[in-house]
């Protein structure tokens, strides 16, 4: 059976993670693996996720199965914060939440209860969305499809093109939405914008999905999550799926939440029941041991606040990294515009080259990205910025 399969070509992020391994060069760059590095070019272990590992360690008896639904202090805790604390809808029953293997595993959940609610809903994700979008939620059987977002020219968001499109959708439809931090533009609505993009789902009765990666790393815990709790206290219905790999730091420990909005308690607990059956037939039990972490961090005063600590200096070493790399881009390359670095949130941007240049980054100077120029900010340090601003000046002949 097994000799009859095709041999696949990498896929392109983790083909770039193995190039990166083999260069010996001192001077390469890593801005295609969308982790978050310090100064020193390391992803650390946050302090409040390592106190909190040694507290839960300390006084644990079993490593048995939790429940497929996951760690309920976990999803309590998500709920939270990911709706706010003082949302009328976290005292309420018409949100249930399900932890996932992080936020892939989240998306996947959404797609699979989509999948049974409707078979034939298609989901509409932005123009770009994150690569693994199109492969999570389309091979549960899901058809996608593009609305306009990202506007090459500006660097910001093709705002009245994406109304225009949302507007003409029919009733039921799905819309994908980051809800912040846009991977792979960096381009954010404002909250002017989701009041109008709200407003729209509502008129058209679509189901929104969102997708809450980097919550904390745009703007602020409050800031980034304003979009996803503005459409969950308007809308009738929400789908959200939240991850902690960036935020917490916990990458390889693969921790996610889905939350599913209902009109009603009893709808909100029908889609549990989906849920739990989803994932029992998926992966039967999720991982613990990073929901544990999350569930001890949030749950405890001393170790909230100096996570926040920790996660407030994360977020503004990437706005120090991107105004540096603007500055230094625009005196190495004076007739190409790069200010839309400082415009745009969280840990990417579009570098806006052509692939050929990409090609002449990594082959000539050793700085590794996407085909399409997609760069993770917080893959620099700031002692490495003016090289590589020279790098993208020689590359593209300036």
């Amino acid at each position: 059976m097994l000799e009859h399969l095709d041999r696949l070509p990498p896929d392109p992020i983790l083909g770039l993670m193995a190039a990166f391994r083999a260069d010996s060069d001192p001077r390469k760059v890593d801005l295609g693996v969308g982790v978050y590095r310090d100064e020193r070019g390391e992803t650390p272990v946050m302090q409040a996720v390592r106190d909190a590992e040694r507290a839960l360690l300390a006084r644990q008896t079993t490593k048995t199965y939790v429940a497929p639904a996951g760690n309920a202090g976990f999803n309590e805790a998500m709920r939270r914060l990911a709706l706010g604390e003082d949302s009328p809808l976290v005292a309420s029953e018409r949100v249930c939440a399900v932890q996932a293997p992080g936020g892939c595993g989240a998306l996947r959940l959404g797609a699979e209860l989509i999948r049974a609610a409707r078979p034939e809903a298609v989901v509409h994700v932005s123009a770009p969305t994150w690569a693994n979008h199109v492969p999570l939620l389309s091979g549960c059987g899901l058809k996608l499809e593009r609305y306009p977002y990202f506007d090459t020219a500006t660097g910001g968001v093709r705002f009245e093109a994406m109304l225009s499109a949302l507007e003409a959708l029919p009733p039921r439809s799905v819309v994908l939405l980051h809800a912040s931090c846009h991977n792979p533009t960096g381009a954010d609505l404002d909250e002017a914008q989701w009041r109008e993009t709200a407003a729209v789902i509502q008129r058209r009765a679509l189901l929104p999905f969102i997708d809450m990666a980097y919550q904390g790393l745009g703007r602020g815990l409050t800031e980034d999550a304003y979009g996803a709790r503005l459409l969950a206290e308007q809308l009738p219905e929400a789908l959200i799926a939240v991850s902690c790999s960036k935020n917490f730091g916990l990458y390889r420990e693969r921790v996610g939440c889905l939350l599913a909005l209902g009109e009603s308690g009893a709808a909100a607990a029908a889609a549990l029941t989906q849920l739990v059956r989803i994932a029992r037939g998926l992966y039967s039990m999720p991982p613990d041991h990073g929901a544990a972490i999350v569930a001890e961090v949030l749950a405890s005063e001393p170790l909230r606040a100096a996570w926040l600590a920790e996660l407030t200096v994360m977020r503004e070493r990437i706005l120090q990294l991107r105004g540096a790399t603007a500055r230094e881009l625009a005196a190495a390359c004076p007739h190409k515009d790069f200010s839309r670095i400082v415009r745009q949130r969280g840990m990417f941007s579009f570098l806006g080259v052509a692939p050929e240049t990409v090609r002449r980054l990594r082959e000539a100077h050793h700085v590794y990205m996407t085909d399409d120029s997609r760069i993770n900010i917080a893959g620099l340090r700031m002692e490495n910025i003016p090289y590589f601003a020279r790098a993208v000046a020689q590359a593209l002949g300036q």
